[in-house]
């Protein structure tokens, strides 16, 4: 057969290939045309495609998408760049968490979510300034802009998919529930869901549940500081029944301060397990505990998950968060956003926020990464910004010193 007369562009074969709808995985091979699963059968001849890759062995997943991330590199304290690190993860979808906000977002569009490789999605932070600086940004009333922020979602629905606010000691910084109050306004304006981020208290997370309706977020679900879900004892607490009975979903958003072992184990000998599992990933995590989403979904098959729900987690149910059915499920028709993994075999140590440790056999890695058909490239990711550095620094230094030290 000759090459242009190939049926397919790329045939993935001989792989183990994850339904993220049915939660199970079945040998097959997938196969691309001009950007879209084309087909999964089992068994598709070489000579059909133009481009074979060997996936033996492997899992072949929908690519991920990460509900949580900050991808606006080079204009705020946190960011990250997301297509340095997709080619070598399987994230194929990033949603940036609060990173811009109205003053903020139309660099974000134009110079992130328009020139990236990989599909960017906004959570528009409340206060206009964004994540410019590492917090505090709730401080200052002007900012917490209820009618600029309105009229930046209402102009970009397509990718603004939320709203974020940060209820926590430093973002608050003395100013209550304002930053709820404003979020609640600028959602029942415009119908996108408020992602709410919670940490030290005050405010505490009792005060604001009421402000919280079915389809909002709470991210860091998994915390052991003062806004955590789970008691000393390990037991749920009333706050997490609440919020259940509400509808809110509950988004894991590891980040380097916001995951917890106690937590988490509690959680899971409850058979309770986040909603959504997504890594929280920024300047400072990306260097301490969290490094990328699959080891933090590496974590969770340490905690005897299986993978196929894992991986359902980190695709099917943040497409449904963000109203995008045609992401996070390899169906012919859908876009060939595909990710392939192989899972190591080795001595790994994971830590949380109080740099608690837990020892595993397996680590999920990432092999490839396709995005509309295209095999992703791995590139080099920029140094870090000076303040990060400083930073991270100042954490180890105090660590040391038997010192807590919260960063997101």
């Amino acid at each position: 057969m000759s090459e242009n007369s190939h049926i397919y562009d790329t045939v993935i074969k001989n792989g183990l290939v994850i339904d993220t709808v049915a939660k199970v995985e079945q040998r097959a091979d997938v196969a691309i045309k001009d950007g879209k699963v084309a087909a999964i059968e089992s068994s598709i001849p070489a000579d059909q495609a133009a481009n074979i890759v060997d996936a033996t062995g492997q899992y072949v997943c929908p690519g991920l998408i990460d509900l949580h991330t900050h991808v606006y590199w080079g204009a705020t304290y946190w960011g990250i760049e997301a297509d340095a690190i997709a080619a070598n993860t399987g994230v194929t979808t990033w949603v940036d968490a609060g990173s811009a906000g109205a003053y903020t977002f139309p660099g974000f569009r134009r110079f992130i979510i328009e020139q990236s490789s990989v599909r960017v999605f906004s959570l528009l932070h409340v206060s206009a300034l964004g994540l410019t600086a590492r917090t505090f940004e709730l401080t200052i009333d002007e900012f917490v802009d209820v009618e600029m922020a309105v009229k930046t979602i209402n102009s970009n629905l397509d990718v603004i998919k939320g709203i974020k606010v940060r209820l926590d000691r430093d973002a608050t910084n003395g100013t209550g529930l304002r930053g709820m109050e404003r979020a609640r306004q600028v959602s029942d304006q415009t119908g996108v869901p408020i992602m709410i981020h919670v940490g030290l208290s005050p405010p505490d997370l009792s005060e604001f549940v009421q402000y919280m309706n079915k389809g909002d977020i709470l991210t860091h679900c998994c915390t052991g500081l003062s806004n955590k879900l789970v008691g000393d004892d390990g037991q749920m607490l009333p706050v997490y029944h609440e919020l259940k009975e509400k509808g809110v979903i509950l988004d894991l958003g590891h980040g380097s301060g916001s995951f917890y072992f106690s937590s988490a184990e509690a959680m899971t000998k409850h058979n309770i397990l986040p909603d959504v599992l997504s890594s929280d990933l920024h300047q400072i995590s990306r260097s301490v505990n969290v490094y990328d989403l699959p080891t933090t979904l590496s974590k969770y098959l340490n905690m005897g998950i299986p993978l196929p729900e894992i991986i359902a987690r980190a695709t099917t149910a943040p497409a449904a968060v963000l109203k995008e059915p045609q992401l996070g499920h390899l169906k012919v028709g859908n876009p060939a956003d595909i990710a392939i993994f192989r899972i190591e075999n080795g001595e790994y140590i994971f830590k949380d926020a109080a740099n608690t440790e837990r020892k595993s056999d397996k680590l999920l890695v990432n092999t490839a990464t396709f995005v509309d058909g295209v095999r992703l490239q791995a590139a080099k990711e920029s140094p870090m910004h000076p303040w990060v550095i400083r930073d991270l620094n100042m954490v180890a230094a105090l660590n040391e010193k038997g010192e807590d030290v919260h960063m997101c």
